[in-house]
């Protein structure tokens, strides 16, 4: 476990790294934040944004989702996995933003969640990114992240939400969120973690820790 007198300085250097975090998926409001992040299950930031790059210059409301309908969808997001199932799942959403709460995001997380395809993970993303609430949605990067360190170790997404909500300072809450999937996406990857280069590495539990490579030298003659 990270040590609870460690946990501060934990979050303050990855807040150096990264001083304004924030979701690298595309949106413009917290309508196409909620299809965007809807749409990233089991695919990339990279693939969603060029999916609705042209999707959102088109659609920024529930009705006008609902206008251009589950067949039009489809051909803008057909690159993105399991489209057929999402692309119904974002216009039954629509109807219900639509029929239920006047067109607009509710800022409640159960509401949120009560929208199809809108899990829990969902709907901390746009609690967080969209109406600035503290909350800490966890995808396999921060369930990696908090397990491989020590910092909120739990066998289940939930669980280590929960850990995280409980350890993570005040001062931080906000931008942990961000913090973790950034640090999960670039520095302590999946398959290896480039522990050489971590601002956290000395409050990290995880060992051995890996080592630069080495760099290739011409051969001599």
């Amino acid at each position: 476990m990270v040590k609870a007198a460690d946990r501060y300085e934990f979050y303050a250097r990855l807040a150096e790294e990264r001083p304004e975090p924030k979701t690298e998926l595309n949106y413009t409001n917290p309508y196409t934040l909620v299809v965007a992040v809807a749409l990233s299950a089991q695919a990339t930031d990279v693939g969603v944004n060029k999916a609705t790059r042209a999707l959102f210059e088109k659609v920024q409301t529930p009705q006008q989702m609902l206008d251009l309908g589950e067949e039009a969808l489809k051909e803008h997001i057909k690159t993105v996995g399991l489209f057929n199932t999402k692309a119904k799942n974002v216009i039954t959403a629509a109807q219900i933003l639509v029929d239920e709460h006047g067109g607009e995001v509710p800022a409640d997380r159960d509401a949120l969640e009560a929208l199809p395809g809108v899990g829990r993970k969902t709907a901390n993303v746009v609690m967080n990114e969209a109406f600035g609430h503290p909350t800490i949605a966890v995808d396999t990067h921060i369930f990696r992240v908090s397990n491989r360190t020590g910092l909120a170790p739990g066998k289940t997404p939930l669980a280590v939400e929960k850990k995280l909500e409980k350890v993570t300072p005040e001062d931080f809450r906000l931008g942990a969120h961000h913090w973790l999937i950034l640090h999960g996406r670039y520095v302590c990857k999946a398959r290896t973690p480039e522990c050489w280069r971590c601002a956290v590495a000395e409050f990290c539990r995880y060992k051995p820790k890996t080592e630069a490579p080495k760099k290739k030298g011409k051969a001599k003659a």
